[in-house]
């Protein structure tokens, strides 16, 4: 496996931009943590109630298996392969998502909005 070029920990992000197949929209935020290539994340509001997230980081690619459970207690989920990137020093994650509990796909991009620092949040 190869060293993450990227490191989400910490990382607060929310959709920039959403497919009209996806749930996610500019009012979910995403909880980042990281360890090595490691990556998990829980993400609520909007439309999701709770969601969480699992995967791994290689290089500038980022694969993880999602689910979320959605205000109209519709229980989703599905798996991602993205492409990490940087724009005006912010970290980018374009999502190429594909449902498992429901037919169809999409993409969305997802982009860092600020930084957890000693319990507290430092702007990007």
């Amino acid at each position: 496996m190869n060293a993450p070029e990227f490191n989400l920990d910490g990382l607060l992000m929310n959709a920039v931009e959403t497919d009209p197949n996806g749930v996610i929209g500019v009012d979910t935020i995403f909880r980042f943590r990281q360890s090595e290539a490691f990556v998990h994340a829980e993400y609520s509001g909007g439309k999701i109630h709770q969601g969480y997230l699992v995967g791994i980081i290689s290089g500038s690619k980022f694969q993880f298996r999602y689910c979320q459970l959605e205000l109209d207690g519709t229980l989703n989920g599905g798996e991602s392969n993205c492409e990490l990137e940087r724009v005006d020093d912010l970290i980018r994650i374009v999502e190429h998502f594909e449902w498992e509990s429901r037919p169809g796909g999409g993409r969305n991009v997802i982009q860092q909005l600020e930084r957890i620092v000693d319990g507290g949040i430092e702007e990007s």
